[in-house]
């Protein structure tokens, strides 16, 4: 065991205020707690909740701590910490069940109300107290966190792709796994062909759907998508999705159909152009001023189900080993997902892409 007394300085990104740019600054982290532990980051994806909390969608407790998709090796543990030892190798997740609450204990741990995440602040030079960003702020050279926020992952993956698990692929992959329930001979429709529907497309090929529909307006997202195995695509801008995704499954509508984008429209899209008795899986986040009309008599009468997704249902002690394994045995192809890799200098620039949607992930290597 390894026990830290003193702070460290290191380099981060935050967020000061909104509508600022991001800034490389000095960040003091303090020695681990209690059940908490200090990663060394190697690497951190840049994902669409970065933007949110630059952007103030999330709350304006600023300033944030950016990143979260994050890979390292433990170089600290606080007192009480035998989840994890010094050198391993962890992905960092934001769902630490706390194995206690009332999700818990009925054996729904995935739904946990109460997960754990460090109770001492990184702070700037100041003593400003940092939000990290989902518990986590990982696009800093070390970053604290709860111990139970570290899952261990085989080493032999490649950082920037392992990295990916801890968000975005996740989200995406349980949306089909987990929470959708797929299964052999499903057909499957993803609305939205970014990061997390591409992972759902991923997702449910490996599940044994026959029929892949990829959903979006943009054509070159909608060919990305063909390499993460849909089998068919429909280009929103041009035709109507429902009726497309109708005309694909013999006029019935899709067993699944997944909305990766989260704004009424979609929903809406995702909620018609199912089969009867067919499940709607929300994995996009919506604004918070954002609601959906549906007449009731179509929510009866369709039938079926309407699930959220939280963080794809998953259990990171569970899932994350699985995917990168996975991943290893190259039945699910993670490393796709990275689209270029970028320094803490460039995470404005990064941002901004991933804002735009012109890449599925960039990864900052630390």
């Amino acid at each position: 065991m390894v026990m830290a007394t003193e702070n460290t300085t290191v380099k981060g990104v935050i967020a000061r205020s909104k509508g600022a740019p991001v800034e490389v600054v000095d960040v003091i982290v303090p020695p681990p707690g209690p059940g908490e532990a200090v990663v060394d980051v190697s690497t951190c994806g840049v994902c669409h909740t970065d933007v949110a909390y630059r952007d103030g969608d999330i709350n304006d407790d600023y300033p944030f701590l950016l990143g979260h998709e994050a890979t390292g090796t433990v170089s600290e543990i606080g007192e009480g910490v035998t989840h994890v030892a010094v050198g391993d190798h962890v992905v960092l997740n934001w769902r630490a069940v706390c194995g206690q609450c009332r999700a818990c204990r009925r054996g729904e741990p995935w739904y946990c109300f109460d997960t754990h995440n460090a109770a001492t602040p990184m702070t700037l030079s100041d003593g400003t107290a940092l939000t990290p960003a989902l518990g986590i702020g990982a696009f800093a050279e070390k970053t604290l966190v709860h111990a139970l926020q570290c899952t261990k992952v085989d080493p032999e993956l490649d950082d920037a792709a392992a990295g990916l698990i801890g968000c975005g692929v996740m989200a995406g992959f349980g949306a089909a796994v987990n929470t959708g329930a797929v299964t052999r001979g499903d057909s499957v429709a993803v609305i939205g062909c970014g990061g997390v529907g591409d992972a759902a497309i991923a997702g449910a090929v490996l599940a044994g759907a026959t029929t892949v529909i990829a959903v979006d307006t943009v054509a070159s997202k909608l060919e990305v998508a063909r390499r993460f195995g849909a089998t068919d695509l429909v280009d929103a801008s041009q035709t109507d999705p429902v009726e497309a995704i109708r005309a694909l499954t013999g006029g019935n509508g899709a067993d699944v159909v997944v909305d990766a984008v989260g704004i009424p429209a979609t929903y809406r899209q995702a909620f018609y152009a199912r089969d009867l008795a067919g499940t709607v899986v929300l994995v996009g986040v919506p604004d918070q001023e954002a609601t959906v009309e549906l007449p009731l008599i179509d929510v009866f009468g369709r039938g079926g189900a309407l699930k959220s997704s939280w963080y794809g249902d998953c259990l990171p002690e569970r899932d994350f080993p699985m995917i990168a394994s996975l991943a290893l045995q190259g039945r699910f192809p993670l490393q796709e997902f990275v689209t270029e890799r970028v320094g803490l200098g460039d995470v404005e620039e990064a941002i901004a892409s991933a804002a735009d949607g012109k890449v599925l992930r960039s990864v900052v290597v630390i």
